[in-house]
């Protein structure tokens, strides 16, 4: 998807999103300033004044478009409160909603702020601020958390579509189809396409797939994992979707794997914290490591794409552009 700034969005007035804020939560709130967060949406610090007087964030759809999809805030907001009572699954508490008026007035949510930093070791390289073992006990408490995020009750969202394994692997195809052939790996990504559909597993009965599961998308005190946060993708489906995105993201053998990124503790050691914690083995995972690194290398030919579209001084896709042909081989590798 794009970012906001590419589609020219206009920011919501702060004043304005204090008023709504403080109504929906049926207290004051004020000092509204702009939070770093997702890229479909606005997302704001504030305070909450009052016999409890804390920070908390705003989250906002952008003004003027629909709130559907990603940008759909409602719909995140309903899944955080789905799982407010999920044992062994931490996520921002939601403290108040506002449907608004969209697309002119959009819809906001209220919630609790977690303090941490997200940190992607494999992919951002070394931190000096937080240490190996630190990494370490952040990595297998991810694992353990997401068995108990698939332990939650996914027939309360039972009206959400599910996630289709054959439909997956189209909307990558669908994406590589806009780019050059260069940026296809040279044949590759048909190669790899062809071997995903001559292949479709069983599909498992269908958990809560956060959609982006991985380090980056936590924030972390220490050794303690705090919150599970940005649920803009979230959605119902095979839970091995979570896992082999989860394990991508944490394997030193990345191709984009920048200096320091090697203090994850080994991928399969990760996958049997998971399966211990979830009372279960893995099976046919290869198909699914294989389907996030297609993935990845699509999504990698998207930012290309747009980066030469755009022609955005100071951005290096290089890398990225040399590690598709990686990421589609390595692919190819689970699938025989």
């Amino acid at each position: 998807m794009p970012e906001l700034s590419e589609r020219k969005v206009t920011a919501p007035d702060p004043a304005e999103l204090a008023l709504r804020a403080s109504a929906a939560v049926g207290a004051d709130i004020d000092r509204v300033e702009t939070l770093h967060g997702g890229s479909s949406s606005f997302t704001y610090s504030a305070q909450l004044n009052g016999n409890n007087p804390r920070k908390v964030v705003i989250k906002v759809a952008p003004p003027g478009l629909e709130p559907v999809r990603n940008r759909d805030v409602l719909r995140q907001a309903k899944v955080l409160n789905g799982l407010a009572d999920a044992p062994g699954v931490m996520v921002p508490a939601v403290l108040g909603t506002d449907a608004g008026a969209p697309p002119e007035i959009p819809p906001l949510m209220v919630m609790s702020f977690e303090a941490g930093e997200s940190y992607e070791p494999v992919l951002r390289g070394g931190n000096p601020g937080v240490s190996d073992a630190e990494v370490l006990t952040r990595a297998f408490a991810a694992a353990r958390m997401l068995a108990a995020l698939q332990r939650a009750d996914a027939g309360q969202f039972e009206d959400e579509r599910e996630t289709d394994l054959e439909r997956e692997v189209g909307r990558w195809e669908r994406a590589f189809s806009t780019v050059d052939r260069g940026l296809q790996g040279d044949g590759r990504a048909d190669d790899v396409n062809a071997a995903l559909k001559a292949a479709l597993p069983e599909k498992l009965p269908p958990v809560v797939l956060h959609g982006d599961y991985r380090l980056g998308n936590m924030q972390c005190v220490g050794r303690e994992i705090r919150a599970l946060i940005d649920w803009e993708i979230w959605s119902l489906g095979d839970p091995r979707l979570d896992l082999a995105w989860f394990l991508l993201n944490s394997d030193w053998r990345h191709p984009n794997r920048k200096p320091g990124g090697d203090r994850m503790p080994p991928v399969d050691e990760l996958a049997g914290a998971y399966e211990q914690a979830s009372g279960r083995s893995v099976r046919d995972f290869g198909w699914f490591a294989a389907l996030v690194r297609y993935k990845q290398a699509a999504a990698s030919a998207l930012i290309v794409k747009n980066n030469r579209r755009l022609a955005r001084e100071g951005v290096d896709t290089a890398s990225m552009e040399e590690n598709i042909p990686r990421l589609l081989d390595w692919a190819a590798q689970f699938l025989g």
